[in-house]
């Protein structure tokens, strides 16, 4: 099996800071769990932004830039700066970030999905921001757009500057999206797949489900994809395992999971990088490090983007 890489998704746009105590929302709340989750074994991570004042999710290059360069200079990871951003933005505030930094790695939503967090509202938690209960639940009535053309869009508009993608499935249909952009020859390989499980509206967190998204892709692109899982909420560490066994690579967070066990928040996105890296050693997988999945992923070079 080759080396596993680990992502690690710092904050995304989902969870809200009433939710949890250790979410990062201010710039330096983010840079300092970015580097920590590094230093605990992540090759790669997944950025997204919030602003400082309430946390709620931002697409400002202006508010990226307050840490991006701090983890860029502190450690070697890869910096993937998220396409999706936050539910209900346009297309040109999601690749705003993108285009102005031009990192090595950006993620790329491969289909529209009705993307339903409303469950999360339902928390028995003490609402800290007017925004908070409200964005959760009118999620029940949006559909997180990502059309042809809009996939398009972007994979034209990022190609231009060397950055490469992390494409996000969260359903067979995705792969089929994906191969469509192969066969016209926009996109080249390696491919790098995030199998997404367990979002209301994708498919589910279920080892038929893992099974039928591998082997759908084995089909599709054959020895030229990478793939990597996440698993949302309670499924994170299930699946990753079931990734892991499977000689792929895993991506952990506090975008995606707020919790380390049952009923255990955790503490930072170091922990759960922890976690899952002991997972992976305890299943005879060696760690990748960053310079590693740079040449997995066939990416350009941390010196190649505009992050300084």
């Amino acid at each position: 099996m080759s080396k596993s890489i680990i992502s690690c998704a710092i904050t995304g746009a989902i969870h809200t800071p009433s939710l949890s105590p250790y979410l990062p929302v201010t710039p330096a709340e983010i840079a300092e769990q970015s580097i920590g989750a590094a230093n605990a074994g992540a090759a790669i991570i997944h950025l997204h932004a919030r602003e400082a004042g309430d946390g709620k999710p931002t697409a400002d290059p202006a508010v990226f830039e307050q840490f991006l360069p701090q983890i860029n200079n502190s450690c070697d990871a890869i910096l993937n700066i998220s396409t999706g951003v936050a539910l209900g933005m346009s297309l040109d505030e999601r690749i705003s970030a993108v285009t102005k930094f031009q990192p090595e790695l950006c993620s790329l939503n491969m289909g529209s999905i009705n993307f339903n967090v409303s469950r999360a509202a339902k928390a028995d938690v003490n609402w800290k921001h007017a925004w908070e209960k409200e964005f959760l639940t009118k999620s029940e009535d949006m559909v997180f757009r990502n059309t042809f053309t809009d996939i398009e869009n972007i994979i034209k508009t990022v190609s231009e500057f060397g950055t490469k993608f992390e494409y996000e499935c969260y359903d067979a249909g995705h792969l089929y999206n994906l191969a469509h952009f192969a066969e016209r020859g926009l996109i080249k390989p390696p491919f790098f797949i995030q199998f997404i499980f367990g979002v209301m509206g994708g498919i589910g967190a279920d080892v038929e489900s893992f099974n039928f998204m591998k082997q759908t892709a084995d089909r599709l692109f054959g020895n030229n994809y990478i793939f990597s899982v996440l698993g949302a909420g309670k499924h994170q560490f299930p699946i990753a395992e079931l990734a892991l066994k499977a000689g792929g690579n895993v991506r952990v967070g506090l975008e995606d999971n707020l919790y380390l066990d049952k009923g255990v928040l955790a503490k930072s996105n170091a922990e759960q990088v922890e976690k899952v890296k002991q997972m992976a050693i305890d299943l005879g997988r060696e760690i990748a490090s960053a310079d590693d999945a740079r040449e997995m992923l066939g990416l350009k070079g941390k010196d190649e983007s505009k992050i300084v």
